[in-house]
């Protein structure tokens, strides 16, 4: 297959539906993820992150609709260009490390004293150049997922796909993944990963792909995506008895540490309405709105009750079915 073209998705998904006896897993998504970027998916467990993915790398196959990855939509043909990490991770655990990597490298295309070569620098990177010859069950946890994904992106493969990269990590094995992720986009790959942790998804992705009961709910670029909740989240500095502010029909939610406050209004009520409810009944001696972090907008999305709609003024005009 021919390289892609420029300009062309590095993946394209429409309408795809996965169905477990009589569970819906994908009901109708749809997503385009532009070549070269980094596309975070989020949502919360159950949500069908892991079965779309696996959908894209050909593990299993649609109900219905259509994906077309870097250009085809022939898994055959596509499979030597991509590198897929596994949520569940599998591993040769009584192969040396090296051996295991150098193998997959085979697996995958690369001539052996290629894939041996290529996979001793990629372990020099991660800190594990002196475990060469260990077996793989004589590493840590996190020595063994780094090991996997050297396993996965040793044969230089245009799209990643990493479920849940992150998990189980040590703060320092996080900042090398972190940093390997974005060597990956500087080089231009296209990355795709999934991940629980929020503050990553805001830190790595260019846009994210949020996937709540098998439907999409967020899909863009994630400043756009912030700045549209920019009118949500509300700091306040006050002074009384606050425990009222949680109880109001427009908040979802409320923070609290000593006097400040954090709130979190319901979509399209205006901070108008909540000043209103205050006054009278606190001193405010700050009130800023601000824009909310991705982990504020996911909790919202993920919220039991989202889909209940408030007008400006925080009257209740329409509940979640």
């Amino acid at each position: 297959m021919s390289p892609l073209l420029p300009g062309a998705p590095a993946l394209e998904l429409h309408e795809v539906r996965k169905v477990f006896g009589s569970h819906v897993a994908v009901d109708g998504l749809s997503v385009v993820v532009p070549a070269g970027t980094v596309y975070g998916f989020i949502g919360p467990n159950g949500a069908g992150k892991t079965t779309t993915l696996r959908m894209i790398v050909d593990i299993i196959r649609p109900d219905s609709g259509t994906i077309r990855v870097l250009g085809g939509d022939d898994p055959a043909e596509i499979r030597r260009r991509i590198g897929y990490l596994p949520e569940e991770r599998g591993m040769y655990k009584k192969m040396r490390a090296l051996d295991f990597v150098a193998y997959i490298g085979t697996l995958k295309g690369m001539s052996s004293g290629a894939a041996r070569a290529r996979g001793a620098e990629w372990m020099e990177r991660f800190g594990l150049g002196a475990w060469q010859s260990a077996a793989v069950d004589a590493l840590s946890k996190g020595m063994q997922q780094k090991l996997q994904f050297i396993a996965t992106v040793l044969h230089d493969p245009e799209l990643l796909i990493l479920d849940e990269p992150f998990s189980g990590l040590d703060p320092v094995n996080i900042e090398v993944m972190t940093e390997a992720v974005m060597d990956a986009r500087r080089e231009g790959r296209t990355v795709i990963f999934s991940t629980h942790m929020m503050e990553h998804a805001e830190r790595l992705s260019d846009a994210i792909f949020m996937i709540h009961r098998g439907r999409k709910v967020l899909d863009g670029p994630v400043s756009a995506i912030k700045s549209s909740r920019a009118r949500r989240a509300i700091r306040l500095t006050c002074y009384g008895e606050s425990g009222f502010v949680k109880e109001l029909p427009f908040v979802e939610r409320v923070r609290e540490q000593g006097t400040d406050l954090e709130v979190f209004l319901r979509e399209e009520v205006s901070p108008q309405a909540l000043l209103e409810a205050l006054v009278g009944r606190l001193e405010v001696a700050r009130f800023d709105v601000s824009e909310p972090s991705l982990y504020d907008i996911f909790l919202a999305e993920a919220s039991p009750d989202r889909g209940r709609r408030f007008a400006a003024d925080g009257t209740l005009v329409e509940a979640a079915p």
